[in-house]
């Protein structure tokens, strides 16, 4: 059990078997928005799949010169506005003609004209619920230990700098070759990432 649990935190930290438990991935600095813009199509074409770019602002086009489809947050948020319907159609129903049903004035025990109230309540609730619980799950949060955040030059990047990550956990990762692609394509500097706190961690297990 716990060996599983060891191969998960791997799989999820970057780290995998017949590697160094400390390597995380490398980090590149760019000089400006175009020139990261550029080293992420370039790492794309290479063939990496667990890569990230940090800027301070949006950049327009990176999610096309990273590869990345439309989000699904919006798929999970229609799945649980459906659920909140469905859910207070039933509980409307339930309650006005099964569970405690009152005959007033020989009206239709159930109706929808006087549920929509609670149908629509429940439908933008359970909408809102699954779209923040969607965008947590899919960007991997809440993650209070990042190896990232113990770059100091990385910590530039809600200011002035353009990073390119890539992750120990691709299956293209190669510490040589990665890096030569990465200041191939511009980088002023490639900073290995180490993850010591897992390192730590596994020793103590």
């Amino acid at each position: 059990m716990l060996k599983k649990i060891l191969q998960d935190a791997k799989a999820t930290m970057g780290i995998y078997e017949g590697r160094d438990d400390r390597i995380y991935g490398l980090l590149a600095e760019f000089s400006d928005p175009g020139m990261l813009l550029h080293a992420a199509q370039e790492v794309r074409k290479a063939g990496y799949k667990h890569f990230d770019t940090h800027s301070p602002f949006p950049i327009h086009g990176m999610d096309r010169a990273m590869g990345l489809g439309n989000s699904k947050v919006g798929y999970i948020t229609l799945i649980g506005g459906a659920t909140g319907l469905a859910l207070a159609t039933w509980l409307q129903w339930w309650t006005s003609a099964v569970d405690y049903p009152i005959n007033i004035s020989g009206k239709p025990f159930f109706a929808f004209e006087p549920s929509i109230p609670i149908m629509f309540e429940l439908t933008v609730l359970f909408s809102a619920l699954a779209a923040v619980a969607g965008m947590f799950a899919l960007n991997g949060l809440p993650r209070p230990y990042n190896p990232l955040f113990y770059s100091r030059r990385f910590a530039h990047v809600t200011d002035d700098a353009f990073f390119l990550h890539i992750a120990a956990s691709d299956k293209q990762f190669d510490l040589k070759q990665s890096e030569a692609l990465l200041r191939k394509a511009g980088a002023l500097d490639v900073e290995v990432i180490e993850d010591r706190g897992y390192s730590e961690l596994h020793a103590e297990t």
